[in-house]
């Protein structure tokens, strides 16, 4: 049979080429990753989605037929009997008929290795093997499955697995493996919520999915058994065992498959979202999509304890995880007690998990990943002497400010390692750039930077590149018409309150009189309330907070206010620490200093995505934000940015001191810092700069939140996939460090890579 199809002419990516996808799973069997993924990429490939054969025709041919818009399936038509080469070589014949009048094929996706014994002979620009089964463990595998599998490794340019645990399983076995779990269309599901759970008068139970080898069936009868009373309903279709060995129980349903448009209406009748996984090698890699889809739908989820279902929502009082047996059956009661409660923390808490990524972030990630190593790809072929002309570096720095440049530097003159630093920047030092003025005057760029340490390593270390002028900080706030000392001391309360207290002890006790201790301290408010009482929490923390961080206190994590300390006795120094201190010439000429060194190039006005083509490098340590290197693929991590305003004023001193904090929500900025102070520069003028929070710009502040660390730890699983990549600094590992933190951090990194490398040295010798 030589079915008609469709004219690739009618295609809207006219001029594009083909991503042709071989695929175990049919179209129109369960809507799930292949699905998802595809009719995205449709919009950016005209996509070929090329089937198992169907069997009972009288001669080879082809079924083809449009599901989505710029998608086409191929479903090959064979005879039955065929022998396997026999049935091979007529799908090769096929393919290669169908490929003849289709425009040259850009990318070769596979979901199942088998499909490679009759397509090797395909060219294409770029090969990717989208593992997201261990399939070799799957009942009924075809033995020749684990061959083809490393063939299609080998010619593979990308592997990309469906979960974490198929990550560590094939990251050894191909140099380029990136992780992708799959993810949730969450309005799609949410629809469920129009009917809230726990409110029949019968708890209902289900699951969705396909019923095969990879259910505990024993499970699913005890759970009826053990619950006569509730109602359990198990929907899709049953492959690969024989309906027979389902457990029949009259509380227990099998209703058969729904279609994707129908799953919300059928999860908005449960109460409770079951995932009642055997635990075995068919089972040992799998992370199933349903969870995040269960979630969406606004409801809890109990699971056996699959791996990737632990590592990722295991900690969500959402999805509770339970060996199967009468503890699942506990877990169970308690996912209906949540439901059935009036609180629905459980659900705001997997809504920002949920939050942060959908299926069209991971299918941008993986078209980012494809066009960077078809551009890499297209440069080696058109340039005649290959990569040789380009510079070859052990490591590629990204990032000049603090934690780059110390791991360049210790790179460099330590371990002997020839070193790449690049800054999108037109300078080095980071945030910490100090520049003379017009008036000659050293101001920093983006505020002001004030070195303090306990850390005599740190000190020692920066003392390398730097004599130092001694300062001790000061900052004043202005507070009803007054300046007064913060953070808060005698003297401030003195001035406020006209209290006069003579003695540490009369201050301590001045404050206890004040606090308003909170049952349990969580949040920044509670820090301050519970320690000075609600009106000195107003008048300097409040109105600051909330322009600093565009949020109430009350909304913000408690290590927010707990850096700032309250005192009793007259010490007006901001800091405490050991050392205090100024680089004599500035910041910048400090990194300067660091940076001069024959190992180490710098290339500054250098973007890292320009960065591909010009030079080659082994390892790399990455400095800049950590979801901008993932491409944003669960969304942006939130970030407080600050915009500043640089004025020269015409007279010798602005203020008392370098820093003066406005709390005042009336007043725009946040404080205003003088420069003389810090430099000790002698001038008829001063230079000053304004300091106002901003929501958008250059990300300066993580924003202490418990969705923001979920979305970041996201991003942290996903370094730990990239075994040559160093995640170090303040925005590779969304931290608020000062200064001598992020030094301590570069130092301490650097010490264990160092170790790391030394032990894989003896370790080659030993062999």
């Amino acid at each position: 049979m030589n079915a008609a199809r469709l004219p690739a002419s009618s295609h809207r990516h006219a001029g594009t080429g083909l991503l042709v996808c071989f695929s175990h799973l049919r179209w129109n069997f369960v809507f799930q990753r292949p699905q998802h993924l595809l009719t995205r990429f449709a919009r950016h490939y005209p996509v070929v989605v090329w089937e198992e054969p169907e069997h009972g025709a009288a001669e080879p041919g082809l079924l083809v037929r449009e599901e989505a818009d710029g998608l086409r399936v191929v479903t090959p038509q064979l005879p039955h009997g065929l022998s396997t080469a026999a049935e091979r070589e007529a799908l090769g014949t096929l393919l290669d008929g169908f490929l003849a009048g289709e425009p040259p094929v850009a990318v070769r996706w596979y979901y199942t290795p088998m499909m490679l014994a009759f397509s090797r002979q395909v060219r294409a620009a770029v090969t990717v093997y989208d593992c997201m089964d261990e399939l070799s463990a799957f009942r009924f595998a075809p033995a020749e499955l684990l061959a083809l599998e490393e063939e299609l490794l080998r010619a593979s340019d990308l592997v990309f697995t469906g979960g974490y645990s198929l990550y560590e399983a094939k990251q050894a076995r191909h140099p380029s493996v990136h992780p992708f779990p799959s993810s949730v269309d969450v309005p799609h599901f949410a629809r469920a919520r129009d009917r809230e759970p726990g409110r029949q008068a019968t708890p209902r139970l289900g699951f969705y999915g396909v019923i095969d080898e990879r259910m505990d069936l024993e499970l699913l009868g005890h759970l009826a058994a053990a619950r006569p009373e509730w109602q359990i309903e198990v929907v899709g279709p049953v492959v690969k065992i024989d309906p027979s060995e389902l457990p029949r129980h009259e509380n227990l349903h099998y209703p058969g498959s729904r279609s994707y448009d129908e799953l919300p209406a059928t999860v908005a009748g449960w109460d409770v979202a079951l995932m009642p996984f055997a635990i075995n090698e068919a089972t040992r890699f799998i992370s199933p999509t349903k969870t995040p889809e269960y979630l969406a739908a606004g409801r809890p989820v109990v699971s056996t304890p699959v791996v990737d279902v632990v590592r990722h929502y295991g900690s969500l009082d959402a999805v509770r995880i339970a060996e199967a047996g009468d503890a699942f059956v506990q877990a169970c009661d308690e996912a209906l007690a949540l439901v059935r409660g009036g609180d629905r923390g459980w659900r705001k808490q997997a809504d920002a998990v949920l939050a942060a990524g959908s299926w069209d972030d991971v299918a941008a990630a993986m078209l980012a990943a494809i066009r960077k190593v078809g551009t890499a790809m297209a440069t080696t072929n058109t340039t005649t002497t290959g990569g040789a002309d380009r510079p070859h570096y052990d490591y590629l720095v990204v990032g000049a400010g603090f934690a780059g440049s110390v791991m360049a530097e210790r790179l460099a003159a330590d371990a002997g390692k020839k070193v790449l630093v690049i800054d999108r920047r037109p300078h080095v030092a980071g945030n910490a750039y100090d520049v003379q003025d017009e008036s000659g005057i050293l101001i920093h760029q983006y505020g002001p930077h004030i070195f303090h340490t306990n850390s005599d390593e740190v000190f020692s270390y920066l003392s390398r590149f730097t004599e130092w002028r001694p300062y001790e900080h000061r900052v004043l706030a202005e507070v009803r018409g007054q300046q007064v000392p913060i953070p808060i001391n005698r003297t401030t309360l003195n001035k406020l309150f006209d209290a006069g207290l003579e003695t540490d002890e009369d201050a301590a006790a001045f404050l206890a009189a004040r606090a308003e201790p909170v049952a349990e301290v969580r949040t920044s408010e509670d820090v301050v309330v519970s320690a000075v009482g609600e009106e000195l929490y107003r008048l300097f923390f409040r109105g600051y907070t909330r322009k600093q961080w565009g949020l109430d206190p009350s909304e913000l994590d408690k290590s927010v206010t707990a850096r700032v300390p309250t005192r009793t006795n007259l010490d007006d120094r901001y800091f405490g620490d050991t050392h205090q201190a100024m680089p004599a010439h500035g910041f910048t000429a400090m990194f300067t200093r660091m940076l001069d060194h024959p190992n180490i190039t710098v290339m500054l006005d250098t973007d890292f995505a320009e960065l591909e083509g010009t030079a080659t490098w082994g390892k790399m340590v990455y400095t800049g934000p950590i979801d901008e290197y993932f491409g944003h693929r669960y969304g942006k991590l939130p970030y407080r940015s600050l915009r500043f305003e640089h004025r020269t004023l015409q007279t010798e001193w602005h203020q008392a001191v370098a820093v003066v904090n406005y709390p005042d929500e009336a007043v725009p900025y946040t404080r205003v810092t003088e420069y003389k102070h810090l430099t000790g520069q002698d001038s008829q003028v001063t230079s000053v700069t304004f300091e106002y929070p901003a929501s958008e710009g250059d990300p300066y502040y993580p924003i202490p939140r418990p969705e923001n660390q979920a979305l970041f730890k996201r991003y942290e699983a996903l370094s730990l996939a990239e075994p040559d990549v160093i995640f170090v600094g303040r925005l590779a590992t969304y931290r608020y460090y000062n200064m001598d933190q992020v030094v301590g951090q570069a130092l301490a990194t650097y010490r264990r890579l160092k170790a790391r490398e030394e032990e894989s040295v003896l370790a080659d010798a030993a062999e």
